[in-house]
């Protein structure tokens, strides 16, 4: 099938992305070194819906090392490079997606992706697998599992298992250890700011940075604000989580609150309408908004835009939205992911762990999928800590291991053994 891009001539400069974060990415190396001997997805046809930027282009590049006859697919519209998915085409990679398709373009691109009828996916938001189940269930007895990449598609793939309607199994990579602990929390507290700054060009210290969810991003985001020099305010839901903020040295508060002090806004739970009518009203003059879940609900850009006296385009990436009492408020990328649609994602060594998950638990679900029934499960522990073990050999770094007698006293229980 033709691929469907935006323009062939961009692949020179989309291989020198992918140059430049390959060798960047060992731990990804290595599973790859293991792929082309072993040939573990040979014969297998793999969509990989991601955001289409060079670690993923890598990604797809190992997994067609494997023996994958390989499709790539956009995750989001606006984190799509044209330039980097041209030289996937360039290198015999099929691919569906150009940057800021319109939303009957998007859903056009996963049906031509599906076209291919995938033995196994690599899903990032769940658009993916509620295309098969919802548009094309014909493919459902031919797709045999997969992998999820972030805690959005996860969220879905549980509740679709709940109500019973999940057909075939799929790996939570984000609930893996090495990729919260990692890509959430260094990963998104690095590319959130990176995209922030790189796109306003304002100055942090002194500020007021509001963050919406303390979850593993969230984390990311605040450590990262407060290392900038930022007074930081965190809004949750979860009373546990409220009190580990609180425990980590920043405020916490309601968003109708929080809502009159922010200079910065940024949205990080993977739910809906976190910042409305209500709480645009009285924020400051100036207000910078954006979001870093998945999807582009978090803060109402409908109300905003309902509100709202004057809009235009204030700056790349930056529109400018005036409301009736006069102040002026800055909403990032349309609302959506910010880090990546004005960003270029994650560092590519975070990535370097995330990618490995992702490549090795489709490789387990390949190996394993005809003893696996329907549903969500965790990444296999073993795949979990050869990830973090292959991460400090790409360093040069080694540790402890337990000797006979430690491995008998951690396995007693008698005091007398004791």
């Amino acid at each position: 099938m033709q691929s469907t891009i935006r323009d062939l001539a961009l692949a020179p400069l989309g291989q020198n992305k992918i140059d430049w974060v390959a060798p960047r990415m060992q731990v990804l190396n290595m599973v790859r070194q293991e792929f082309e001997q072993k040939k573990p997805f040979a014969g297998r046809n793999v969509v990989i819906c991601l955001h289409l930027e060079a670690k993923t282009a890598y990604l797809a590049q190992v997994v067609r090392a494997g023996g994958a006859k390989v499709t790539v697919v956009a995750s989001n519209p606006l984190s799509t490079q044209d330039d980097v998915v041209a030289a996937l085409v360039q290198q015999g990679i099929e691919a569906h997606a150009w940057y800021n398709a319109t939303d009957e373009e998007y859903k056009q691109h996963l049906q031509r992706a599906l076209d291919t009828e995938p033995d196994f996916i690599i899903d990032d938001g769940g658009d993916l697998v509620s295309t098969i189940h919802t548009t094309r269930p014909e493919l459902l007895k031919k797709v045999k599992g997969g992998a999820e990449e972030t805690t959005t598609g996860v969220l879905r793939l549980h509740s679709m298992a709940k109500d019973g309607v999940l057909k075939f199994p799929m790996i939570a990579v984000n609930d893996a250890q090495c990729k919260y602990l990692f890509d959430n929390r260094y990963g998104t507290g690095q590319s959130v700011w990176d995209g922030i700054m790189r796109t306003t060009n304002l100055v942090v210290a002194g500020k007021t940075a509001v963050i919406a969810g303390y979850g593993w991003c969230g984390k990311g985001v605040a450590m990262r604000a407060k290392g900038l020099g930022a007074r930081v305010i965190i809004c949750e839901i979860n009373p546990i989580k409220a009190n580990e903020a609180l425990m980590d040295g920043f405020e916490v508060m309601p968003m109708s609150e929080a809502a009159r002090f922010g200079d910065f806004f940024i949205t990080v739970t993977g739910n809906t309408s976190i910042i409305n009518k209500e709480h645009f009203v009285v924020m400051k003059d100036g207000a910078i908004l954006c979001n870093a879940g998945h999807f582009d609900v978090e803060v109402n850009v409908a109300q905003l835009k309902e509100i709202a006296l004057s809009e235009r385009t204030a700056r790349t990436n930056i529109t400018e939205y005036e409301l009736p009492s006069g102040q002026k408020l800055y909403l990032l990328a349309e609302g959506r992911l910010v880090n990546l649609a004005a960003g270029d994602g994650h560092p590519a060594e975070v990535m370097d762990m995330t990618f490995a998950l992702q490549a090795l638990s489709l490789e387990y679900v390949v190996s394993n999928y005809d003893k696996l029934t329907p549903g969500v499960y965790q990444v296999n522990t073993e795949i979990d800590e050869k990830v973090a073990l292959l991460k400090l050999q790409s360093l040069g770094l080694a540790i402890d291991t337990l000797t006979e007698e430690q491995k008998g006293y951690l396995a007693s229980w008698s005091p007398e053994e004791i």
